[in-house]
């Protein structure tokens, strides 16, 4: 089978099909992105858009013409790989920055599978989450002219993915029947408990599973992840245990939504605006893979807030390496998580009440060792990798190849 995978950040949430595909020489794999990286086994074409969207173009749609930009450098590489002699059976792309716009324009016999990660909604999702940003009719036109090159996509594909059921709802009900629930996966063989973890802060300090070790992690420390819930908690819980230490894992970028109205990051406001104690919460900033694990090991408990919105990995991650989640009661947190059971849910604007839940975490060790076995078992039955996710996407793939279309699911 000949695959192509298009991803703006190569490999994005194709890496382990890549690896997987690419090791077999009975496939041929090529990659279009927009970033070089070396995938062993892989033809890699890179594309840049010409240029950028024009100042003038009106706000609702320079997203779109963006995308379409994007769609064009995508249709370029694609035709690159033509002339060299490689035409796709089937083709895997995410179609949020455009790439997906085109490609069956130029592989007309190709199957096209979209990764359908999100579908922007005006009522019911991460817009209008926050009460204090009303939706207003601008917002609603705005919303709706968002999804253009994503009904576009999802017209052209012949199937699609979600990684959770919540985000298959977002999507139209037209399209819905056609699009699979297979999350990306989780490397449960390698995100798993050590006890022996420790991690060595800044200043030298060694933490360890015998200290009282909260974390939280974000790509970016911004509001879509309840930051500002998180650190409002943080602060109450230092004041009120002596002995617990604060991780943070965390870029100072946005990665949704918007910064600052008055400047600086979003980390800089919250911690003035709180002022924790600045001896026991320790910003890492982002951090090697390795380490990122040793801090979710040596957690007692781990915030994870979202708007209603994309699913981290990080708390399957979490999850998978025994920490006891803090999760906000928000979609698709709660399709994963059962209070009381595998972890704590609490309300994402509520910090007394985070700050609650995760002193609840720390004051019962004995019960929270059930929770912690609990949330691990979770993902191994329903999220691992080399067991559940991976096989399932690989079997979709030489189904559509085959022409064996799966069953349509409920709308």
């Amino acid at each position: 089978m000949r695959i192509l995978f298009v991803h703006q950040n190569t490999p994005g949430q194709y890496k382990h099909l890549v690896r997987r595909f690419a090791a077999d020489p009975a496939h041929q794999v090529a990659f279009i992105g927009k970033v070089q990286r070396s995938l062993p086994g892989v033809r890699s074409v890179v594309y840049r858009p010409a240029r950028e969207p024009g100042s003038a173009t009106h706000p609702y749609i320079t997203l779109f013409e963006g995308q379409i930009l994007h769609g064009q450098g995508a249709v370029r590489a694609g035709l690159a790989l033509q002339k060299e002699g490689f035409t796709p059976d089937v083709i895997c792309a995410h179609p949020g920055w455009g790439e997906a716009l085109f490609l069956k324009d130029v592989f007309p016999d190709a199957k096209l599978m979209l990764y359908c990660e999100f579908f922007y909604r005006a009522d019911g999702s991460d817009v209008g989450f926050d009460p204090e940003k009303p939706v207003t009719l601008d917002t609603r036109c705005r919303i709706r002219a968002k999804n253009a090159a994503l009904l576009a996509g999802l017209e052209a594909a012949d199937w699609g993915i979600s990684p959770t059921e919540w985000q298959r709802r977002q999507h139209p009900a037209v399209f819905r029947p056609r699009i699979s629930v297979i999350h990306d996966g989780v490397d449960t063989a390698l995100c798993r408990p050590d006890e022996t973890a420790t991690v060595t802060l800044p200043g030298g300090r060694i933490l360890s599973r015998a200290d009282e070790v909260v974390t939280y992690v974000a790509r970016n420390l911004e509001p879509y992840r309840g930051f500002p819930t998180f650190m409002r908690a943080a602060a109450d819980l230092l004041r009120r245990r002596p002995n617990t230490h604060i991780l943070v894992v965390g870029g100072d970028e946005v990665s949704y939504g918007t910064k600052p109205a008055e400047g600086g990051t979003w980390r800089e406001r919250l911690t003035a605006e709180v002022r924790p104690d600045p001896e026991r919460i320790h910003f890492l900033g982002k951090i090697p893979y390795e380490s990122f694990l040793s801090v979710l090991r040596i957690s007692r408990a781990h915030v994870y807030l979202t708007y209603p919105f994309v699913l981290s990995w990080s708390m399957l991650e979490a999850m998978a390496c025994g920490a006891v989640i803090v999760g906000s009661d928000t979609p698709p947190v709660a399709e994963v998580i059962e209070d009381g059971r595998n972890g704590l849910l609490v309300d994402f604007f509520d910090a007394k009440a985070v700050a609650d839940r995760v002193e609840e975490a720390l004051d019962d060790p004995a019960r929270m060792a059930g929770i912690s076995a609990a949330a691990r078992r979770t993902v191994v039955e329903r999220f691992d990798l080399e067991t559940v996710c991976l096989p399932a996407q690989i079997r979709l793939l030489e189904d559509l190849h085959a022409g064996r279309l799966p069953p349509l699911s409920e709308a």
